[in-house]
């Protein structure tokens, strides 16, 4: 089972958002000392909690400073951008770090009207999302009309965040997909997947591949990883009464600020929900997920306030499978 690293150039409370950045390109690095296959970043427009809209800059600098671990986006949101300039980022950064790059695709616009406003596009439908998907892989692979450049040797290998019809054209494109969020509490994700694989029509040699994605922290006991997704979980939280995904918080500071019943409510459901948790109580249920699924990667994307914490958190979901 291959283990990968997604990060989200989380901010928290206190640092400038150039911290977190800075943060993501050194969890990149140490992700590569631990023997992690891939790391990606993802895309958020404007998100006060979220350092990193330009997925493509920010691996640039990651690139510079690992020599073999992959890199990837988790996801560029293709209906926020033209297929060219896609296809063009993505071979540049091929032709920067050569054999090492990974494009994720995914489906979502901006959190809120103004930003989708702002970016200028709306939200694809399941049949323009598909084309522009085939588009893109066409300009990566030279076969389009038009010549993306630099041209590249071996074009970057493609993948789509997919839940609903994203499986569906997965397969029928011949892309690997990478499955989290509620889908992956559905009662029928092996459903979905078996038919995802029994539906796959390669493309250029390619097989099914299956990623699931989970928010993991891993720490020495359930109530010290709970109080590592605390952060997250009262981000969340915030965000459903404001309106505004925050910055991660101190989690003595969320308990110095009186919670109000309903919010101690909400915190306790998203703690119930978390994939944290001491190696022993996490590992069984990361396996029924990933045996349901028959998932040939686990790509971890935990979060927290304290940045040692997660650097051991880290170390530890490396170890959780062995």
């Amino acid at each position: 089972m291959r283990i990968s690293l997604l990060d989200r150039s989380r901010t928290r409370a206190g640092r400038d958002e150039q911290a977190a950045l800075a943060d993501s390109v050194q969890r990149a690095v140490a992700a590569e000392q631990l023997g992690y296959h891939r790391f990606w970043v993802a895309e958020h427009h404007t998100v006060p909690g979220i350092a990193s809209g330009a997925p493509a800059v920010l691996l640039a600098a990651i690139g510079q400073r690992t020599a073999r671990i992959r890199l990837g986006s988790g996801g560029v949101m293709l209906p926020n951008h033209r297929p060219l300039v896609v296809a063009e980022q993505f071979l540049m950064l091929e032709a920067l770090t050569p054999g090492r790059i990974d494009l994720g695709l995914g489906r979502s616009l901006g959190f809120t009207a103004p930003v989708r406003e702002a970016l200028g596009r709306t939200e694809a439908s399941t049949e323009d999302f598909a084309a522009e998907v085939g588009q893109v892989r066409d300009l990566l692979e030279g076969t389009a009309p038009l010549t993306a450049r630099p041209v590249a040797t071996e074009p970057p290998p493609m993948h789509l965040l997919a839940t609903g019809a994203g499986l569906g054209i997965a397969a029928r494109l011949g892309l690997g997909v990478v499955l989290g969020g509620p889908v992956l509490r559905a009662d029928d994700v092996g459903e979905r997947v078996a038919a995802y694989r029994r539906e796959f029509r390669p493309h250029r040699g390619s097989v099914p591949h299956v990623m699931v994605s989970m928010d993991l922290l891993v720490a020495d006991t359930d109530a010290e990883a709970r109080e590592l997704a605390l952060p997250e979980v009262w981000a969340m939280v915030r965000s459903r009464e404001t309106g505004a995904f925050p910055p991660l918080e101190d989690p003595a500071r969320i308990r110095a600020q009186g919670l109000s019943s309903r919010e101690r409510d909400r915190v306790e459901k998203g703690l119930g929900k978390a994939w944290a948790g001491s190696p022993a109580s996490l590992r069984p249920r990361v396996e029924r997920v990933l045996e349901a699924t028959g998932a040939d990667e686990l790509l971890a994307a935990g979060a927290t306030f304290d940045r040692a914490a997660l650097a051991g958190s880290d170390a530890r979901v490396m170890r959780l499978l062995g």
